[in-house]
């Protein structure tokens, strides 16, 4: 089985090019690796890349990139895939810290892009207000949840998390409670992506941040119960609905099969496990009083 390791950078078309390549270096404090007319390499202050932005008629999540193992044969990798029916195929030059991939579709029609082998990026020296440590995660709307869990549990290695009943799924495929997460919805769609920050008090200097900038929350901060990580949400200029996090559960050690204790948690201790349909979304903060209609 391919072993997913990391959520490499997440691929975007946008119609405004300069103005979302502006968003994420300005305001996110990603750092421009590598630019021309029609696109754009950013990457975190720690030299993960993090955002590829290409021109295009329509704003849509065009591309996810997964690391594997360093050193892995990309071509024993394809002859896996091809096993299973997936067609893929070689490709170089994905990035700048990524010279060499193996392209195809998931079940949904999202093409990943799996790589070995990657070039950190250098260190400018150029400090900024928000500093993403990395792409922490990507949440993304399907019409069959269990279908497309089952595709990157048994096909890239990924492990299940939380349900929460049978509409939202949580996949781990390192330490962090969630890499990607898959929720019922009848239009298949971009739910959020996430980026995780050093710790709350980054979390509030960027919400003073953001909204100085004129960008309004549109949900926290609050603690989730599922995953347990606080969170805080807005909306860039696309409409892609942003996550900054940070305290994410952690399970360090899969034999022991319980998350990092944790004072917050609701078990003792606390393991994968399906949730309740009225499990409510928060420990605190907005929504942690019950259900809420307009929920953005």
């Amino acid at each position: 089985m391919i072993q997913v390791r990391r959520l490499g950078h997440a691929s975007f078309s946008t119609p405004d090019l300069e103005g979302q390549v502006a968003y994420y270096a300005d305001v996110l404090g990603l750092r421009v690796l590598e630019r021309d007319r029609d696109r754009a390499y950013l990457a975190t202050r720690t030299g993960l890349e993090a955002i590829v932005l290409e021109r295009g008629d329509a704003v849509a999540l065009r591309r996810l990139s997964f690391q594997v193992a360093p050193g892995s044969d990309l071509a024993a990798l394809a002859r896996e895939l091809a096993a299973l029916g997936i067609k893929s195929e070689r490709r170089s030059g994905i990035s700048p810290g990524i010279a060499e991939a193996l392209v195809f579709r998931d079940i949904k029609g999202t093409s990943i892009e799996l790589f070995a082998d990657y070039n950190f990026a250098g260190d400018d020296g150029v400090q900024a207000v928000i500093t993403p440590l990395k792409l922490g995660h990507v949440a993304y709307r399907v019409t069959d949840v269990q279908e497309v869990t089952r595709f990157y549990t048994e096909v890239l290695g990924f492990r299940v998390s939380d349900w929460r009943d049978t509409t939202f799924a949580f996949l781990r495929c390192n330490t962090d409670h969630h890499t990607v997460n898959f929720v019922v919805d009848p239009v298949p769609q971009l739910h959020h992506i996430a980026f995780e920050v050093k710790d709350w008090p980054e979390i509030h200097r960027a919400c003073d941040f953001l909204a100085r900038n004129g960008i309004r929350l549109v949900w926290g901060p609050a603690r989730h119960i599922i995953g347990h990580n606080i969170a805080a949400y807005h909306r860039n200029a696309d409409n892609v609905r942003v996550e900054l996090f940070c305290e994410m559960d952690q399970m360090k050690d899969e034999a022991l099969g319980y998350f990092d204790p944790r004072p917050w948690h609701q078990d003792r201790p606390q393991r994968p496990k399906v949730w309740d349909r009225d499990t409510l979304r928060n420990y605190w903060g907005f929504g942690s009083h019950g259900t809420f209609r307009g929920y953005p």
